[in-house]
C-alpha cells in the first residue's frame, strides 16, 4: 500500500525512479518575459517534490505551438483546488492519482469537472504504480485526457503528451468561446431588436461587444450615417455613443474628431462596407436600412484570436438586423405620426404633442385648428397636384411665423394644427400670415381661413379631449363665423353633444321609418285662387314627441351623410301620395319635391328617381324638382347633365329661395329651368310698392319673365302680399294665407273647403 504522507514520500522516493530523462532536458520552466508570447500554464499536482523537480527539469525551455510553458505547483488535492479556484487559465493538469488519500486525485477531478465546470483544462493522470490505474469508465466519465506511468515519461514522451493535451485544450477553448459568443450574439440580437431608438441601440451594443471579446467597454464609439443622405462618409456621420476617452465626442459630427487614425478607420469601414482589423484597434461595419449604416470603433486591450474575429463577423451580421429594425421603425413612426406631404405632424402626432403638455399640466398654451376655406374649389379647379403644392406652401408659411417653440401639424385634408404659447398665438396674426397670396404655378391664390381655438388650463383634460374641444370650436366657427375665429366655450360642447344625440335619433328614424312624415303645402294661382300643386315638406317628431325644425335636421342629415337615403324616401313617399290622391278622385295635382346637394353627388341618383316614377306610374310632367342656388353653382356641368335627364323624362325644374344664394346670373340661361321661387324673406318684407322687399321681388319676377320662366312666391301670409304680387305679375303663391303644410289626409278636406268657399263667393 502506498504511503499517503507527502513528507514521508519526499524522503523515500528518488526522482530517477520516476522519470528517465535520457539526457533530453536540463532546466525547470519559469514564467516568460511579459514581452514574449503568453505561456501555457501547466499545474503539477503531486505529493512528491522530486516529481515536480524532475518534470520542470525535463521540460525546461520547451515551447509548444510557439509558446513557452509555465509551471504551477500543488502538493495535495486541497492545494490544487485552492489554486484553481482563483484562476481559469490552466491548460493542463498533471495529476498524481494517489496522494494524501487513495482517491484524492479522482475526487479532485470530479470536483473540477462537476462543481467548478472546468471542462476545457486537460487532465493527465500519473501514477508510480500500475495497480493504481483508474478504470476506463472513470477516464470516460471525467473527461481525463490521458493516463501515464511516471516511469514512462521521458522528455519526448512528456512533450508529445503535453502537445496533444494543449491542442485539445485550444480546440475546446475555441468551441466553448464560440458557444458563449454565439449565445451572447443571439441574446444581444434579441435584446437589441427591442430597442427602437438609435441612442438606446448604441448604448446597449458597446458593452455587449466588449463582453464578447472579453475586454472592458472602454475606448469604444458607435457612429451612424445620416439616413437622409445617400452617400456615406464623414461629412454626414455622427457619433451616437462613446465610452472612455471617446466619450466627449458623443453627438458630434465625425469630421470634428481630431484623431486621424480613428477618422480614417471609420471612413474606410463605411466606404468599403466591411470590418477593418488593425493591430491596436478594430472598426466593425453594420449595414442598416437604406442609407443608414453604422461603424463601431474600439481599442484592442489584447490581441484577438481567430475565433474572436470569426465571432465578431457573426456578431455584426446579427446585430445589423437590430439597426435595420430601427430604420424600419423610424419609417413606421414617420408614417404613424407625420404627414408625408408637408413634413408636419399628422393628427395622431399632434394629439400626442398636446397630451405631453397636458400631462405635465403646462398652462398658458393655446391650441388652434385652421381650416382653409374653399380649398376644395381650388383643388377641383386647378387639380390635385397644384392643391398639394398649395398645402406645402401653407405649411411653409406657418413655419415662417410659428417655427421654433411651437408645434405644427396637418390634421386633415385642408386643416392645420398649431400648439403655441398663448402670448404668441394671436388669431389675428394667423390671418395676417395669409394676407399675402401663395403662388402656385403662376396662380396667385389668396388664403382665407376659419379658426377654432382652445386655451389649455390645469383642468383641461388629455390631448384627445383638447383636440376634440378645439374641433368643436372650429365647427362652430364654420357654422356661424366663417372666415373668422372662435375660442371654445363649454356651451359649444353641450351643443355638439346635443347635435350628436339628435343625429343618432335621426339615423334611427330613417332606418326604422318612424317619426318622419311628409306634409304638403298648397300652391295656388294668385289670379284665381285655384290649387295648381303642392310642395312636399319633410317633418320629424322624435320618440318623445319633440318637433324638430326642418332647417335643423336637414343640415344634420347632410352632415351625417343621410340625405341620399332620406331624399329618396321623401320622393317615393310623395309620388306614392300623388298616386293615392289620383285614385281617390282628386283633380290632378302637381308635386314639387326638394333635392339635396348630396343626391346630385350620388352617381345612381337619376336612375333611382326614374325607377320610382316608372314603378308608380305617375306622369312625370306633374313632378317638379326644386334645387337651391348653391347646388346650381357647385358643379354646373354635372348638375345640368342631371337636370337635362329629368327634363327629358318630362319633369319641371325650379330654383328655390332665389336671391338668397351667391350665384352668378350668367348661369341661369344655362340651366333647364321652368320657374323661380321668391324667398319668403323678400315677400314678408313687402309692405308697399317701392320698398326694398317689393323692389327685390319685382326684380326677380321681371328677370324670370325675361328668361321665359314663371314665378312662385313663398311666404304669402296676407291679402296685401297677394295683391302686390299679382300687381307685379307673379303667377303663383304659397303660404299661410292659403294653408300651412298639412298631412296628406287633410288635403281633400282643405280642397273641399276651398271649393265650397268659391261657390258661396263666386268671382
Amino acid at each position: 500500500m502506498k504511503n499517503t504522507s507527502s513528507a514521508r514520500k519526499r524522503e523515500t522516493t528518488d526522482a530517477t525512479d520516476l522519470v528517465e530523462f535520457l539526457d533530453e532536458g536540463n532546466d525547470s520552466g519559469e514564467e516568460d518575459d511579459p514581452r514574449s508570447p503568453p505561456s501555457w500554464h501547466v499545474l503539477i499536482v503531486d505529493d512528491d517534490q522530486a516529481v515536480h523537480d524532475a518534470t520542470c527539469y525535463a521540460l525546461n525551455n520547451t515551447r509548444i505551438e510557439g509558446r513557452p510553458l509555465h509551471f504551477l505547483h500543488a502538493f495535495s488535492a486541497g492545494e490544487a483546488l485552492s489554486l484553481l479556484n482563483n484562476r481559469s487559465d490552466v491548460a493542463v493538469l498533471l495529476l498524481d492519482v494517489v496522494m494524501e488519500q487513495e482517491h484524492s486525485g479522482l475526487e479532485l477531478v470530479r470536483t473540477l469537472r462537476n462543481d467548478l465546470n472546468m471542462h476545457a483544462m486537460r487532465i493527465i493522470l500519473r501514477t508510480g504504480q500500475p495497480g493504481y490505474a483508474p478504470e476506463a469508465e472513470v477516464i470516460r466519465d471525467y473527461d481525463i485526457n490521458d493516463y501515464k506511468l511516471k516511469s514512462e515519461l521521458t522528455h519526448a514522451a512528456l512533450v508529445t503528451t503535453l502537445t496533444s493535451a494543449i491542442r485539445s485544450y485550444v480546440q475546446i477553448c475555441n468551441i466553448l468561446a464560440s458557444q458563449r459568443g454565439l449565445s451572447l450574439i443571439v441574446d444581444s440580437a434579441t435584446d437589441l431588436l427591442a430597442h427602437l431608438s438609435l441612442a438606446e441601440f448604441a448604448q446597449k451594443i458597446l458593452p455587449r461587444l466588449a463582453e464578447l471579446i472579453g475586454q472592458a467597454p472602454e475606448g469604444m464609439l458607435f457612429c451612424c450615417t445620416d439616413q437622409s443622405t445617400a452617400k456615406a462618409g464623414a461629412a454626414n456621420t455622427k457619433v451616437v455613443h462613446a465610452t472612455g476617452a471617446y466619450a466627449p465626442w458623443i453627438d458630434k459630427p465625425l469630421e470634428q474628431i481630431e484623431n486621424q487614425p480613428v477618422l480614417s478607420a471609420v471612413k474606410q469601414c463605411l466606404n468599403d462596407k466591411g470590418n477593418v482589423y488593425g493591430k491596436h484597434a478594430v472598426t466593425l461595419f453594420l449595414g442598416g436600412a437604406e442609407s443608414r449604416d453604422a461603424a463601431i470603433h474600439f481599442i484592442l486591450q489584447k490581441p484577438l484570436s481567430l475565433t474572436e474575429k470569426q465571432l465578431l463577423d457573426v456578431f455584426c451580421v446579427n446585430v445589423a438586423i437590430g439597426l435595420k429594425n430601427i430604420g424600419l421603425f423610424g419609417d413606421l413612426h414617420s408614417l404613424a405620426y407625420s404627414d408625408p406631404l408637408t413634413g408636419l405632424l399628422n393628427r395622431i402626432g399632434f394629439i400626442e404633442a398636446i397630451d405631453k403638455h397636458a400631462s405635465n399640466q403646462e398652462t398658458g398654451w393655446t391650441i388652434a385648428l385652421i381650416d382653409i376655406d374653399h380649398f376644395t374649389e381650388v383643388n377641383d379647379a386647378l387639380g390635385h397636384q397644384r392643391g398639394d403644392t398649395l398645402l406645402i406652401g401653407i405649411a411653409r408659411r406657418l413655419r415662417e411665423y410659428w417655427g421654433a417653440g411651437c408645434t405644427l401639424a396637418r390634421v386633415g385634408s385642408d386643416v392645420f394644427g398649431l400648439l403655441a404659447p398663448e402670448a404668441r398665438l394671436d388669431p389675428a396674426r394667423l390671418h395676417e400670415a395669409f394676407y399675402e397670396p401663395i403662388v402656385v404655378d403662376g396662380y396667385l391664390l389668396p388664403i382665407e381661413s376659419t379658426i377654432g381655438l382652445t386655451r389649455m388650463t390645469d383642468k383641461c383634460g388629455n390631448g384627445l379631449e383638447l383636440f376634440k374641444t378645439t374641433s368643436i370650436a372650429l365647427k362652430h366657427a364654420k357654422r356661424v363665423m366663417r372666415g373668422r375665429w372662435l375660442y371654445h366655450t363649454p356651451d359649444m360642447t353641450a351643443s355638439a353633444l346635443e347635435r350628436l344625440d339628435l343625429t343618432y335619433k335621426l339615423r334611427n328614424a330613417i332606418n326604422l321609418k318612424q317619426g318622419l312624415h311628409v306634409h304638403y303645402q298648397p300652391q295656388v294661382e294668385l289670379a284665381t285662387g285655384r290649387l295648381i300643386g303642392v310642395e312636399a315638406l319633410l317633418r320629424w317628431t322624435t320618440s318623445d314627441g319633440t318637433h324638430v325644425a326642418p332647417d335643423r335636421f336637414i343640415k344634420l342629415a347632410e352632415h351625417a351623410g343621410l340625405m341620399v337615403n332620406l331624399g329618396e324616401w321623401v320622393f317615393r313617399t310623395a309620388v306614392t301620395q300623388i298616386a293615392n290622391w289620383d285614385a281617390a278622385g282628386l283633380p290632378p295635382i302637381r308635386l314639387a319635391v326638394n333635392l339635396s346637394l348630396m343626391q346630385f353627388r350620388d352617381p345612381f341618383f337619376v336612375g333611382r328617381l326614374r325607377k320610382i316614377v316608372n314603378e308608380l306610374k305617375v306622369p312625370a310632367h306633374r313632378l317638379e324638382l326644386e334645387i337651391t342656388e348653391s347646388i346650381a353653382m357647385l358643379d354646373t356641368d354635372s348638375v345640368i347633365t342631371s337636370l337635362n335627364e329629368f327634363k327629358a323624362m318630362g319633369m319641371d325644374v325650379s330654383i328655390d329661395d332665389f336671391g338668397t344664394g351667391f350665384s352668378s346670373l350668367s348661369y341661369l340661361h344655362r340651366l333647364p329651368l321652368d320657374r323661380l321661387k321668391i324667398d319668403r324673406s323678400f315677400v314678408q318684407s313687402m309692405s308697399s310698392m317701392g320698398d326694398s322687399g317689393s323692389t327685390i321681388a319685382h326684380m326677380v319676377i321681371n328677370l324670370a319673365h325675361s328668361l321665359g320662366l314663371s314665378v312662385v312666391a313663398e311666404g304669402v301670409e296676407s291679402e296685401d302680399h297677394a295683391l302686390l304680387l299679382k300687381t307685379m305679375g307673379c303667377e303663383f303663391g304659397q303660404g299661410y294665407l292659403y294653408s300651412p303644410a298639412m298631412p296628406p289626409e287633410a288635403l281633400p278636406g282643405w280642397l273641399d273647403g276651398r271649393n265650397a268657399g268659391k261657390r258661396e263667393h263666386p268671382g
